[in-house]
């Protein structure tokens, strides 16, 4: 029969803080696998310093954000030691152990309001519960890892154990060492309430394994309901490489496909997994699997869906991609991709990515963002090469995802010359065909240096644009403030300037004559008006159009912006005084003048009006009503 031996109370350890990050520290470490203590049969009560239990007080409450983190942790903990065990079966004979199939059990009891992880892996001895449980931030598993070469193990800080106590008012943790065969003290108990003491006696599992039990505290019931636990489990444990079962029941079905061979993976495997992660139902329309081992060793499982949310009105979508280390979430909707590539889903894996203590963030933002760059020039390329094979993918995609990459240009500086390349447009020259600036570019004549756009509603405005008048340069058709912003963020393309056709100040041969009729128009518009007023000869069947003056569709993305940000107004009430370019021999301007009078300074500052207007700037067309009525009274009468 086995001894009883009275508990003996222990209390908390601390280890140094600096340990944690000291490479000759891990480098010395030892793994205590089969530590043994002698226990004495009398209990013994020792209380806790009070800068232990302070430091127990942070752990268990300061370090995660959430509470449901402890299921994570623990889990984890039960994924290591099970990795322990297969690594030490494979490199030691082991007396007394029975292979069975390596598992990790969850149990809820109502009745007792507990919550029980169990693991059937290297489990530990009574000197081991003592060492690795008394003393805060030692970690077992790290010190695994700094004597034996086993990947899978996911433990570092030695914490991770104590996010039992943010949900649990009392920790039980019984073991038995898989390297103790038959000895008494291969096996033990370790209890505590996390609030000054901790038991340890020998009497522990009949078999190899962990189990911790947790009583919960009150408060915390809704982790003794199965679709709570389940629900975290999916979230956080759900890759992790062995089955867990909740009440029986296996929770995490789904495979970690992103580390699996590229080629290995099938097209229907993709299908249920993006679907998975998306929650949604259709194909993705593009799949990227890889692996890279520099800079850092990241696998990578990224989609582009079929469509985006975004269009039907839906709000601005969160980051798709959640970020991994060794299979267990770190951040669920990450920023290791840029905002503007929001619309891609999938999962970055990265055994490198140094954690902050409570594994839920990167401590080293040079390596996240070591990361980030690596995975966003890969997406880069990704979508170089869909562009590059055209057909109806790469339509597709641009007429889903267009903006976004017009986003990108606008934000990501570093990202600007490759997206450029990607941008497609209509012109004056295709039918609606869409063209890019390469497209434009071989077919503009020697002599033509620069790159001209033109901002209008729609197609059928801009190929009747007054600003198209006596110019025979193909002309880039933009329809958005997106796309105007777009142009001013580039500047040039390839070393050529990019020109709104409204701004262009190219120059051109005068008209003659026509000084009376400038001197007119200045004298009826004022200088509040317009600041300079030019003769073109470009012009024939317009009068008159405003030039050098700020984007239209600029400006209404700036009132909106404003807007929203509780400003009040129209953009009509701040019109700076513009520039005009008039034809001095239309008909409309040589009769103004003729006529004079009230009539004449009406009909010229209607041409102004609609200058204005034909120039995007006037957001209320009813401006000029007034007078137009008033024109056209005057017109009846006259016949």
């Amino acid at each position: 029969m086995r001894p009883q031996l009275m508990p003996q109370t222990r209390s908390l350890h601390l280890r140094p803080v600096t340990a944690l990050s000291s490479p000759a520290a891990t480098r010395s470490a030892t793994f205590p696998t089969t530590t043994t203590r002698s226990f004495s049969s009398a209990p013994e009560s020792k209380s806790f310093k009070a800068e232990t239990r302070s430091l127990l007080e942070i752990v268990t409450n300061s370090i995660y954000t959430t509470k449901q983190i402890f299921l994570r942790e623990l889990v984890s903990n039960c994924s290591d030691s099970l990795s322990k065990l297969q690594h030490v079966t494979a490199t030691e004979s082991l007396s007394d152990f029975t292979e069975s199939e390596l598992r990790i059990d969850i149990d809820i009891n109502k009745d007792e309001k507990t919550l029980t992880i169990k693991d059937n892996g290297i489990g530990m001895t009574a000197g081991d519960l003592e060492s690795n449980l008394g003393t805060i931030a030692k970690s077992g598993s790290a010190d695994f890892k700094a004597t034996e070469d086993s990947g899978d193990v996911i433990g570092k800080f030695g914490v991770g154990f104590y996010s039992a106590f943010m949900v649990g008012d009392h920790v039980t943790v019984k073991s038995r060492s898989v390297k103790g065969g038959g000895d008494v003290a291969a096996g033990g108990t370790w209890s505590s309430d996390g609030g000054g003491e901790f038991y340890v006696t020998e009497d522990g599992l009949e078999s190899n394994g962990c189990e911790v039990k947790i009583k919960l505290k009150e408060g915390e019931e809704e982790y003794m309901e199965e679709s709570r636990i389940k629900s975290v489990l999916k979230e956080y444990s759900n890759f992790i490489n062995y089955p867990i079962y909740l009440n029986g029941e296996k929770v995490n079905t789904q495979k970690a496909l992103w580390t699996e061979m590229p080629s290995s993976v099938k097209a229907d495997e993709h299908e249920k997994f993006y679907q998975y992660i998306s929650n949604g139902f259709d194909k993705p329309l593009h799949t990227l699997h890889y692996r890279a081992d520099a800079p850092l060793d990241i696998k990578t499982l990224l989609y582009i869906p079929s469509y985006h949310t975004e269009k039907y009105g839906m709000g601005r979508m969160t980051a798709g991609v959640s970020l991994y280390c060794r299979k267990v979430l770190i951040e669920k909707e990450s920023d290791v991709l840029p905002e503007w590539l929001r619309f891609v889903k999938g999962v970055v894996d990265c055994e490198d990515l140094p954690l902050n203590i409570g594994r839920e963030s990167s401590s080293d933002n040079l390596v996240k963002n070591k990361l980030k760059e690596a995975v966003k020039r890969r997406v880069v390329s990704e979508l170089e090469k869909i562009k590059k094979k055209g057909g109806d993918k790469w339509s597709a995609f641009w007429k889903e995802y267009g903006s976004f990459l017009k986003e990108g240009v606008c934000q990501d500086y570093s990202s600007q010359a490759k997206l450029s390349k990607l941008l497609m447009w209509e012109s004056s020259k295709d039918g609606g065909e869409l063209v890019n600036f390469d497209d434009y570019i071989s077919r503009c004549p020697p002599e033509q240096k620069d790159i001209y756009y033109l901002t209008a509603p729609n197609r059928e405005a801009a190929d009747a644009s007054p600003y198209k008048e006596g110019r025979d340069e193909e002309v880039i058709y933009v329809f958005s403030a997106i796309d105007d912003f777009v142009m001013a963020n580039l500047g040039e393309y390839e070393g050529r300037k990019i020109v709104s056709l409204e701004k262009s100040g190219e120059e051109e041969e005068a008209a003659e004559g026509g000084e009376e009729i400038i001197g007119y128009i200045k004298q009826v518009l004022g200088e509040s008006k317009v600041s300079k007023v030019e003769k073109t000869s470009r012009l024939k069947s317009t009068p008159a159009i405003v030039t050098d003056h700020e984007s239209g569709a600029m400006r209404r993305m700036m009132k909106m912006v404003d807007t929203q940000g509780g400003a009040t107004g129209t953009m009509n009430d701040d019109l700076p005084p513009l520039s005009l370019k008039v034809n001095v021999e239309h008909p409309i301007l040589v009769g103004a003048k003729e006529v004079g009078g009230e009539v004449g300074d009406k009909v010229i500052e209607q041409v102004f009006e609609n200058a204005i207007v034909g120039a995007g700037l006037r957001e209320d067309g009813r401006t000029g009503v007034e007078r137009v009525n008033w024109l056209l009274e005057k017109l009846v009468q006259s016949e």
